[in-house]
């Protein structure tokens, strides 16, 4: 009887084993945001294949969500949107036993605002949004939001501003002295104005950032800290600016939706991507940090100290994470950005 049980049990856990060895997985992500070494190494160990298919802002990716029929497994939403994707119902809470790594995750990481207790998402990545310049083309103070807003005449017609919603919109309220998420129309009216006076001195509203940088196909860009150290690596003129009137921090995080087909398969990957030293694989391709107890000891020694990562003392305090907005709030951002857009 104990034989045939653990014959059983050996023929069941191989069969799991094939299962995994044949497994798919469809991660719905940022784009440039995931290292193919990761995959790679995750496809070696487990013999899931995991395809990407890439979005560029969290507007677009929970649409595609809402509409159904994506045939995704996980989602890498910002934390401002965890909320949403949960009261939507469009991810699920998560079955915390079959992520052991999840003890892995930093303590400041774990009982966060949008999502207490870790309990709909773990970790992928985090920065700040700031301005990257060409200090070679302009040599004047670039820890301002005026960059963008109110470009000197060095960079006029030759600023780029990411087409992320909240993140222009954010920055523009902290630069005209608001309240992130505000609902008050004056202030408001302030960052529409500050908006539209400044686009007709944009050269672009786009991505791809680190190459245009560091070829100065643009002079400065309002966009993500990890994208403008990899342009600094390739054109040491670029630096990365945090703006004194205050700039934005984020987290994007791992969740996994309700209508998952590859449901053991993305549990897996959840927990590997916990485990320092795949972390730290996620941060030295993305130039972010990650989240994970222990990933500093794998992470590229120019990492330690890269002001775009390690964010200067004088900086620190004037980062603050975009909330969930409130329906009225959310409804005028979107009136300005619908109005800035035409």
């Amino acid at each position: 009887m104990i034989k045939t049980l653990l014959m059983a049990t050996t023929i069941g856990f191989m069969g799991s084993l094939t299962a995994h060895a044949e497994g798919v997985l469809q991660l719905y992500n940022w784009g440039d945001y995931t290292s193919p070494e990761l995959l790679a190494k995750f496809e070696a160990e487990t013999g899931i294949k995991v395809t990407v298919t890439d979005y560029s802002s969290n507007d677009e990716a929970l649409a595609k969500i809402e509409a159904g029929g994506h045939g995704f497994d996980l989602v890498v939403p910002s934390n401002s949107f965890i909320p949403i994707f949960v009261e939507k119902g469009l991810i699920q809470e998560l079955d915390l036993s079959r992520l052991p790594n999840h003890a892995n995750i930093e303590p400041r990481w774990m009982d966060v605002v949008w999502d207490k207790g870790r309990t709909h998402s773990v970790p992928w990545q985090w920065g700040s949004t700031g301005v990257g310049v060409n200090t070679a083309v302009y040599k004047g103070d670039i820890n301002t939001s005026s960059i963008f807003l109110d470009p000197p005449p060095e960079l006029a017609g030759k600023v780029n501003v990411t087409p992320e919603m909240m993140d222009a919109i954010s920055m523009a309220t902290l630069y005209v002295g608001g309240t992130l998420c505000t609902e008050d129309t004056e202030v408001l009216k302030k960052v529409r104005d500050v908006l539209t006076a400044a686009k007709p001195k944009w050269m672009s509203m786009d991505y791809g950032m680190e190459d245009k940088l560091a070829t100065n196909d643009v002079s400065a860009s309002m966009y993500w800290n990890g994208a403008i150290m990899r342009a600094r690596l390739k054109n040491p003129d670029v630096k990365f600016g945090y703006p004194k009137e205050g700039y934005v921090l984020f987290m994007d995080n791992v969740a996994l939706l309700s209508d998952a087909k590859n449901v053991d398969e993305a549990y897996l990957f959840m927990d590997f991507i916990m485990k320092p030293e795949n972390a730290a694989m996620l941060s030295a391709f993305a130039r972010y940090g990650n989240g994970i107890t222990g990933s500093d000891a794998f992470m590229p020694d120019d990492m330690k100290t890269a002001p775009e990562v390690a964010i200067p003392e004088e900086f620190v305090a004037l980062g603050q994470f975009i909330p969930t907005c409130s329906p009225k709030a959310a409804e005028y951002n979107t009136a300005i950005w619908t109005e800035l857009m035409k």
